[in-house]
């Protein structure tokens, strides 16, 4: 390699990085008050990355030959000829090279030792079961697929997936797959106007609907959005019903249209062979929607070979998954991690995908670990609120059951504070004295890009180091590196395989992440700091902030304060206007179990966030509330009480949970 100059560092006065009064108290945090869990000798042995500090030092100095190498992993129909292209703020990866994704997470094992392997285990909400072998989930995909093209779709139609987390729902992704068409899955539950914008958006050719989905022991009609969503969108040529069954006292479903079909009635029993379409490595996988700053959902397109490579490689580097695993994602198809992990990653990698229709605390506290203890789970992938939300039941639940299988937990979604990340260390890989690792990546990034490893120690607040292949950087707001233990903007020197491509009919859109900072770099959005080791904490986005009294207050910061109070389980923060100060700050919390709230409480909240994080930063007003609005995948929806606060309609509670 060239000998590459040194580039100046300015100081963290000098580099006006847009960090809050508050970010910069929590790196102070980090500073001094640092724990660190150990890598458990015995889970570093079996890791798939014997030696990550080699890994990424051949990622660093010989990117293609890397890349290159992993594409190896992935079985081609036709090999590439050039391993990337990168001309900011366009990238191309596996030119020339063509395959299909189910053929990898299918055929392949199918036409092995794993044909009548599990490939995935459901369990709904009311305790239904089903369970698909890998030849099983072959003919039903394949079915499907012929379905599809018996309806006219083909390579390059955009067909709208609009179900919950339901074996159906997976075949009908992978269906889209098998026939080239593009598939963008909307999280059940969103609302009417949601729904319609990103089916006008991707202007749908089919939209694919289950009738209904449960939520805590209740049905939720999912059907009526759609009949609302398409009423005046002529261009949807077909609705597919997937209907789930009724109970005594259910109306009977009748189709009220001439273009909705029953998913199962018009499907041929005996087309359980569809030839797969080979995909050019750079043509469309998926869109997938994710809201923005101004308001237009964008819709993130990833395409086929290198995101395939990119999610079966850290399938294997980070989450550990082998073919002998049990796995699961509390996730949601709805989202990034429902298609790369708990579809595409695991199934390419031939393990077991174990998933759940519902919330992990309904019926009761009990049922994940049950769950967990009845079908042996090995690996799980869950959110930094669920395991709040654990937390906030008590150590009592876990200790129940025999969870000495499940070696290793990772959370990603949001920043995992430590106090949460002990307490899972503690309490939920303790009895396989397994490991509790943080990771980060985006919608727009479909694999973890920051991590920790079970090859070396994890420290909590800090979600890990650079994934291999990744050269990330915290810079100020003109793009020059900032000093080790500084905060500033977290950006991508170079492109990965498994990042978006563009943003679906609006180009530009993308190439505003590639111009934010001058040298054709991806700006992330969030706010991080690394330390002299080469550890990275990111500490919330860069425009999630307050503004009170001219004190720049970042709410992720203040929630943290407020969860490491020993009374809290959960909270959010919202800022409200303010006739002096420009804002004024709200917290809503939750309560540990057995905490009696009045005003000797609410006060010694105030004290606590006051001297955590300086007399600004403290709320001028504390809600205690049973609960906070989420998510299915767990994330708490601050938008819905900031919408009540001030007397606006806050809609449905899932249209604004994107």
């Amino acid at each position: 390699m060239a000998e590459e100059l040194p580039i100046p560092v300015p100081s963290f006065e000098e580099a006006e990085a847009p960090l809050s009064e508050s970010q910069q108290a929590a790196i102070r945090r980090l500073q001094k008050d640092e724990n660190v869990i150990p890598a458990p000798i015995w889970l570093s042995r079996q890791a798939y990355l014997a030696n990550d500090a080699i890994e990424r030092a051949h990622a660093l100095e010989a990117p293609e030959d890397f890349w290159a190498e992993r594409a190896k992993l992935v079985d081609w129909i036709e090999p590439f000829t050039k391993v990337c292209e990168f001309d900011p703020p366009k990238h191309a990866w596996f030119l020339g090279g063509k395959l299909n994704v189910t053929v990898n997470c299918i055929d392949r094992h199918v036409y092995s030792d794993r044909r009548n392997k599990a490939a995935l285990i459901w369990v709904g909400e009311d305790g239904e079961e089903h369970a698909y072998t890998y030849g099983r989930l072959y003919r039903e995909v394949n079915r499907f697929a012929n379905t599809l093209k018996n309806l006219g779709v083909a390579k390059g139609d955009r067909v709208i997936i609009y179900m919950p987390l339901t074996p159906e729902g997976v075949i009908t992704m992978l269906a889209c797959a098998r026939i080239g068409a593009i598939h963008s899955v909307v999280y059940a539950g969103m609302g009417t106007q949601a729904l319609r914008s990103r089916i006008e958006d991707c202007h749908a050719k089919v939209v694919v609907v289950s009738d209904f989905t449960y939520r805590r022991g209740k049905k939720v009609p999912l059907k009526p959005t759609v009949d609302e969503a398409v009423r005046e969108l002529f261009f949807v040529e077909h609705i597919i019903v997937h209907r789930r069954g009724s109970r005594p006292g259910d109306e009977p479903y009748t189709f009220e249209s001439e273009r909705e079909h029953d998913f199962y009635d018009i499907q041929e029993a005996r087309a359980i062979h569809c030839e797969p379409e080979p995909m050019d490595s750079e043509e469309p996988l998926f869109i997938l929607y994710t809201s923005g700053t101004t308001g237009k959902p964008k819709g993130i397109v990833h395409t086929t070979g290198g995101y395939l490579v990119g999610t079966t490689y850290l399938a294997k580097a980070f989450f550990q998954i082998t073919e002998r695993d049990i796995y699961w994602s509390t996730s949601d198809i709805g989202w990034i991690v429902g298609h790369s992990f708990i579809v595409y990653g695991p199934l390419s990698c031939g393990a077991t995908i174990f998933c759940r229709e519902g919330v992990p605390d309904y019926p009761s506290p009990d049922v994940t670990w049950e769950l967990c203890e009845r079908f042996g789970v090995n690996l799980m992938f869950t959110a930094p609120t669920a395991v709040r939300m654990w937390m906030s039941h008590g150590a009592e639940a876990p200790a129940k059951f025999d969870l000495s299988r499940l070696r290793l937990i990772a959370c990603a979604g949001e920043p995992l504070n430590p106090e949460a990340h002990l307490w899972a260390q503690k309490n939920l890989v303790g009895q396989s004295h397994g490991m509790v690792v943080d990771n980060w990546w985006q919608t727009e990034i479909a694999a973890p890009v920051l991590g920790t490893l079970p090859t070396f120690d994890a420290r909590p607040g800090k979600v890990g180091k650079p994934l291999p292949g990744v050269v990330a950087e915290v810079v100020d707001a003109q793009g020059h590196p900032v000093a080790d233990g500084h905060g500033g903007l977290l950006i991508l020197r170079k492109p990965l395989p498994y990042m978006m491509r563009t943003v679906w009919n609006d180009h530009p859109r993308y190439e505003k992440y590639w111009s934010q900072i001058p040298g054709g770099v991806y700006t992330a959005g969030d706010i991080a700091v690394r330390d002299k080791d080469g550890y990275f904490a990111v500490l919330g986005r860069s425009d999630d902030v307050m503004n009170v009294a001219g004190h720049r207050i970042g709410t992720a910061d203040v929630e943290s304060s407020l969860i490491r109070h020993p009374a809290v389980a959960e909270s959010a923060v919202i800022g409200l206007p303010d006739p002096v100060k420009g804002e004024r700050i709200k917290a809503f919390v939750v309560l540990r179990p057995g905490i009696e709230k009045g005003p000797g409480l609410i006060a010694s909240l105030k004290d606590h966030v006051r001297q955590d994080l300086g007399p600004i930063a403290m709320p001028a007003d504390i809600e205690v509330r049973t609960s906070l609005p989420k998510t299915r995948s767990g994330k708490i929806v601050r938008r819905f009480l900031k919408a009540v606060e001030m007397g606006e309609d806050p809609g449905d509670l899932s249209t604004l949970a994107d």
